[in-house]
């Protein structure tokens, strides 16, 4: 694989954020007692060391799966991510990297083939956001890094893993109501969310004849470590959630399971689509 010359991670704030530290916690634990809807399946899920990516993870190794998780560098969060996932009694592989790289994107998926030898789901869920209330105040850096994450990443996971995807595997992206509505806050931010959708909606129609879906979800304001640790102002923080028609912040366990219908057999007629767990906000799209 050739290298990708990037822009080096930027230091603003304290993103990515650590789960251990934050108070309160976010619920993460799922709801209800799993059924075998990702029985004997494989899926990575990046960014699933805290947050929604280990609520996915530890809901899909419930209903059966075993997880790869790829995360920054937080190292505490991603072990007792692994712990939560091989206590439902799923298999967990950690990974650590920055997915704004392609040839680590590719190092990841090769471990995992190697630990368990096929991939049958991939969620694309790691992102960050860095608050700036003046378009003019957004640096280049800061530009280019977002993007860099937030939807190259995406792209480089889905060439990473497109040899190993069969008929009847799924790609859930995460995109987020900021697509939908806006955000004035975080206008880089909600503008890769968009670049999400149009890319899930592309890729649904590429991939759909051979079989595997691409489906995205779009989340409200939800509670995990991104916003507290540096991608809100404090001045956000003091009301976040508190504008949606159910006035508060959803937790990752109100996210995940549209992660898992959108990977599983139930979701079988649809591609293309995105599902809205966001607090109730119309968003018609």
């Amino acid at each position: 694989m050739e290298s990708h010359p990037k822009e080096p991670m930027i230091h603003e704030d304290d993103l990515p954020g650590s789960e251990a530290t934050l108070s309160p916690r976010p619920i993460f634990e799922p709801r209800y007692a799993g059924s075998g809807r990702l029985q004997d399946k494989v899926a990575l899920i990046t960014g699933g060391d805290s947050g929604i990516g280990r609520a996915v993870a530890v809901l899909y190794a419930r209903e059966g799966a075993n997880v790869a998780i790829v995360y920054l560098n937080e190292d505490e969060d991603a072990a007792e991510t692994k712990h939560l996932v091989e206590r439902e009694g799923g298999q967990c592989l950690t990974i650590s990297g920055d997915v704004g790289d392609k040839d680590f994107c590719f190092r990841a998926v090769d471990q995992v083939i190697a630990a368990f030898g096929k991939l049958d789901v991939l969620v694309n869920n790691a992102g960050e956001q860095h608050p700036d209330k003046d378009i003019r105040d957004i640096t280049e850096a800061q530009l280019r890094r977002t993007f860099q994450t937030n939807i190259f990443g995406q792209f480089f996971m889905v060439q990473a893993a497109r040899d190993h995807l069969k008929k009847g595997a799924a790609i859930v992206n995460c995109t987020s109501v900021t697509m939908y509505q806006g955000e004035p806050e975080i206008v880089d931010y909600s503008a890769t969310k968009g670049a999400i959708v149009a890319f899930t909606r592309s890729l649904s129609e590429q991939l759909v004849g051979e079989g595997i879906r691409v489906n995205g979800v779009a989340p409200g304001p939800i509670w995990t470590p991104l916003n507290p640790s540096g991608g809100a102002s404090k001045e956000k923080l003091a009301t976040f959630g508190e504008k949606t028609p159910m006035g508060r912040p959803g937790q990752p366990n109100e996210v995940a399971p549209s992660f898992l219908f959108l990977a599983c057999a139930d979701s079988s007629y649809m591609s293309g689509q995105v599902l809205h767990p966001n607090g109730g906000t119309i968003v018609n799209g």
